[in-house]
């Protein structure tokens, strides 16, 4: 019953989108459409998880040929968590933009065009979560893509338009090696699927191993947005309608992650990076939020503190612990959640404020405390405050790094938890700033906030105009309020959700369980 239930979670957003388009002309069906999708993809992801994680993973060999020969399916506990975070997500994220365009008459997100682009990348999504060979990962990838080109220029700005060719450009370039890649894994193995390639890549010459896991984690490296490969992440998300900017900031990136967890732990378990990613990883984090300190404007800074958080997920990923994978799996979580409530947040904002800049911002909390709250929660989760989720899985991570911190490298892993910390609280004084200024700062601190207020039209940072309103529609603010809820409730269910982490990272680190799980008559 179970496996009945996992090529749903693909079928259902694509034939969604096949509705959504013959609805055109109707609004109200197209929203009915997706969020009747959406809602059902994230009960079916739930049920997978609890399924899983009680009875083992779920296998789906697609028209019945077995692997390799075949599209293989895999849900064990790592993909079953990504599918149920990420349902949720774009659930929550598609309330909040049918708000946003009911209240704009949909000049930001067209109906027409948003509904089917937005499903289509859910499919791309989930589908690179369950892929059980290379090739069909980047299917999954070149869907999602596809689709967000779409999502990213809406609107047809200048801004937007520019900031589409840099987004697209860069990932044709990461298409092309992951395309690459696979080409030559293929050349050399015979196969490109995920369990099969686990014992045929250790028979090849550690040079050669080295080349083809190297040219792969280039390729997730430009999708995860890793340091010096996340150049374009700042120039390309902020000028995006703030649903697209919230689904982009909070899981695309994490699908490279993922592919990189999943590459490192079944794929390359010959082939020992872990020096090479402990060095990206500090280095993603520093970098990130230095760029992160020069920014005025909240979507740059918030663009600019993903980059440096990814370093925080690469760093376990180097560990290789199963304390080290459970902290990242656990951060992944978090960083989905905490990111795109924040850029939710920023959303209300600019509504409300009329911009995103610290210059042109004042008196937000008397005017709405409301807002303050839903910003200033995941600004201090996000900056790692205890008691909170970022506080948690940071700790994770730092205590891991200092378990596996043996050997000639021990020092590397203590200089990066060294810049773990202060990224954290740079991270903290970054959007407190932003707060203070914004929310804290008197009215009449900021000459000529009254008109902004009134609803004058400014000109915002990207080069796109926004009038402010002191009417939020109530689908905007319910979306993300409940993301600030589930924040929360990531720290209160913090034990049950590290244990699941916990029980993911131990599948994690036994590949031959999943090999034998594709192959169960072992490999031929």
């Amino acid at each position: 019953m179970t496996a009945v239930l996992v090529p749903l979670v693909v079928l259902l957003p694509l034939l969604g989108a096949a509705s959504a388009l013959i609805l055109g002309r109707h609004r109200r069906a197209q929203m009915a459409v997706s969020l009747g999708v959406l809602a059902a993809v994230t009960v079916i992801a739930a049920v997978l998880l609890v399924a899983v994680d009680a009875t083992g993973p779920a296998v789906v060999y697609i028209g019945g040929w077995d692997a390799p020969w075949g599209i293989t399916l895999v849900v064990d506990r790592l993909s079953a968590i990504m599918l149920v975070i990420s349902a949720i997500m774009l659930l929550v994220v598609l309330v909040y933009s049918v708000g946003q365009g009911i209240a704009d008459q949909h000049r930001e997100t067209p109906v027409s065009i948003f509904h089917p682009s937005y499903l289509i990348l859910s499919a791309g999504v989930f589908n690179a979560f369950i892929a059980g060979d290379l090739f069909n990962l980047y299917v999954g990838f070149e869907i999602l893509l596809s689709a967000s080109y779409v999502l990213l220029t809406l609107g047809g700005t200048g801004e937007r338009i520019r900031a589409g060719v840099t987004y697209i450009i860069v990932s044709l370039v990461s298409s092309l090696f992951f395309l690459s890649a696979i080409a030559l894994i293929y050349g050399a193995t015979g196969t490109v699927n995920i369990a099969q390639l686990s014992v045929r890549l250790a028979e090849l010459p550690g040079t050669v191993q080295l080349m083809l896991h190297l040219l792969l984690l280039i390729a997730f490296g430009i999708k995860a947005a890793v340091f010096p490969l996340s150049f374009w992440l700042p120039d390309s998300y902020p000028t995006a309608p703030a649903p697209v900017t919230a689904v982009f900031a909070g899981l695309l990136t994490k699908v490279g992650v993922y592919a990189i967890i999943r590459t490192e732990t079944v794929i390359f378990t010959e082939s020992d990076v872990s020096v090479l990613l402990m060095v990206i990883g500090g280095l993603t984090m520093l970098i990130g939020i230095l760029g992160a300190l020069t920014q005025a404007d909240i979507k740059r800074l918030l663009s600019f503190t993903l980059v440096s958080h990814i370093g925080y997920m690469i760093f376990g990923i180097a560990v290789g612990s199963q304390l080290g994978y459970a902290a990242t799996i656990y951060y992944v979580v978090h960083h989905i959640t905490v990111q795109t409530t924040l850029f939710l947040t920023t959303g209300l904002i600019e509504r409300f404020g009329g911009a995103t800049s610290i210059n042109r911002l004042a008196g937000l909390l008397k005017a709405s405390p409301l807002l303050g709250v839903l910003f200033f929660i995941p600004a201090l989760n996000l900056g790692g405050i205890p008691p909170f989720s970022g506080f948690l899985g940071k700790t994770g991570l730092f205590l891991a790094g200092a378990e596996g911190a043996t050997g000639a490298d021990a020092w590397l892993s203590w200089v990066v938890i060294g810049v773990g910390a202060i990224t954290s609280l740079i991270t903290l004084y970054a959007l407190t700033r932003f707060w203070n200024m914004a929310f804290w700062r008197g009215r009449s601190e900021l000459e000529g906030y009254e008109s902004v207020l009134l609803g004058s039209v400014l000109e915002a940072p990207e080069g796109a105009t926004v009038t402010a309103t002191r009417t939020t529609p109530v689908l905007m603010v319910v979306a993300t309020s409940a993301l600030v809820m589930l924040t929360i409730c990531l720290t209160v269910f913090a034990g049950p959700i590290f244990d699941l982490a916990g029980r993911a990272s131990a599948d994690l680190l036994d590949p031959g369980a999943y090999v034998s799980l594709i192959f169960p008559g072992g490999i031929r």
